[in-house]
């Protein structure tokens, strides 16, 4: 049996509107158990009314809700000892915000590729990740209508949890963060996400990437995560390729928790410079070099 812990933020309007969005939900139910995470009551899912999950050939997983003080991004201990559970994956609930503040759900991986850790983990550091989970929490919302969904490429902590995490973000603004219909829509996208992904996990029928250049909203991968029977863990925008190396691509390559299928290339939005520094990395590992335009 798998066991998920959906995770939100005292610190963040959008986790708290999508927290109690969890509590006082129609579609399932959260019950309060005797297990305490980060000196807050954890809650366990009892009851789903969907059918689709209800009916689910797989055995039903262990769900848990915490609550933290920590800013999630700086969310470097899961200090599990106190709470009587192992979440084998992790789900944030947490806010997004850009200079556009364009109304937007979002999902995106963990991790480092520069020094710079203004944003929480560790320099150079990436999280574990599960292709199959990031994918799992794109296709879960591609039904909402009125807010633009987009994947992001890999960004920002935590970077240390050693457990495979997920963001799924409200955004883009405080008028965002606080809307109460989009918090319901991103809450029973993020358990409609876990019977996903466990979906996924059985039918082994996604091949698995890694991504390397364009832009921050990824809208090549996009593409293929939506339209193929491809799902990808970590990208690497087309701005951190001169920072790659080959000890950080096999952590790419470590940390994902599916096997790897292919290097894939965003190709028009990879400079010649930074092919030149990419592909001879690449190339030391065993593993399938392939364009975006190639699927």
């Amino acid at each position: 049996m798998k066991t998920f812990l959906i995770i939100t933020s005292l610190e963040d309007k959008a986790s708290m509107n999508m927290r109690e969005k969890f509590l006082n939900s129609k579609s399932y139910n959260f019950k309060e158990t005797n297990y305490v995470w980060h000196e807050n009551p954890i809650y366990k899912l009892t009851d789903i009314s969907s059918e689709d999950e209800k009916s689910s050939s797989f055995t039903q997983p262990e769900i848990y809700l915490g609550l933290t003080k920590e800013p999630l991004i700086f969310l470097n201990d899961l200090k599990l000892e106190d709470a009587k559970i192992n979440p084998d994956f992790l789900i944030f609930a947490s806010r997004h915000t850009s200079k556009t503040a364009r109304p937007a759900f979002l999902v995106h991986t963990t991790g480092n590729w520069s020094k710079d850790v203004d944003f929480g983990g560790e320099p150079q550091d990436l999280s574990i990740a599960s292709a199959l989970l990031h994918k799992a929490g794109f296709m879960s919302l591609t039904e909402q209508e009125g807010f633009s969904l987009d994947i992001e490429v890999t960004h920002h902590g935590p970077t240390t949890l050693k457990k495979p995490l997920i963001f799924m973000e409200l955004g883009s603004s405080k008028a965002e963060w606080v809307i109460r219909e989009a918090g319901k829509v991103l809450s029973n996208a993020i358990i409609t996400t876990i019977f996903q992904f466990l979906d996924y996990n059985e039918r082994k029928n996604q091949e698995i990437g890694l991504g390397f250049g364009g832009t921050h909203y990824a809208p090549n991968y996009l593409r293929l995560i939506k339209n193929k029977n491809l799902a990808m863990s970590f990208i690497c925008p087309k701005y951190y390729i001169q920072d790659l190396n080959v000890d950080l691509i096999h952590k790419m390559v470590k940390n994902t928790l599916e096997t790897v299928d292919y290097f894939i290339i965003d190709w028009k939005g990879t400079n010649s410079e930074d092919k030149k520094h990419l592909i001879p990395l690449l190339e030391e590992f065993d593993i399938p070099i392939k364009k975006t335009k190639d699927f």
